[in-house]
């Protein structure tokens, strides 16, 4: 966490200073024909961005594996510049998507967006045919 000090007559009392994060809303598909747009679009707010990068993907109708590439593409360049990214409001396939790919273990995923985000408590799979 960065402080900062601010003085007082009474002495100096270290402050938090949390930098704004970036939302980045998501809308339609993420596939192979928008893939690359995307991944230029993010890495320009990851580059001016000093907080973490969220990405909202309430509203993300489709993903194919061109567009997991994308996101994780643009975690390792936040990585790298120190830069959490965090996935907000998956709908339920991407979240299978995840899980299949074991992306849900490198991804911090919050639920619903309207309020401080929870992380989302992902369901152990559960056995069929048994």
């Amino acid at each position: 966490m960065t402080t900062m000090k601010t003085r007082s007559r009474r002495g100096a009392a270290p402050r938090p200073v949390h930098p704004a994060a970036s939302v980045v809303p998501l809308y339609g598909e993420i596939d192979i024909f928008t893939s690359h747009a995307l991944r230029e679009r993010l890495l320009r707010v990851l580059w001016s961005s000093s907080g973490p990068l969220i990405l909202d993907l309430s509203r993300v109708s489709f993903r194919d594996a061109s567009g997991l590439a994308v996101l994780v593409g643009v975690q390792r360049r936040a990585r790298a510049l120190g830069i959490a990214l965090r996935l907000s409001a998956p709908c339920a396939q991407t979240v299978a998507l995840l899980r299949v790919t074991g992306l849900d273990r490198s991804f911090t995923i919050h639920g619903n967006g309207t309020d401080e985000p929870k992380t989302l408590k992902l369901p152990v799979q559960a056995r069929l045919g048994d």
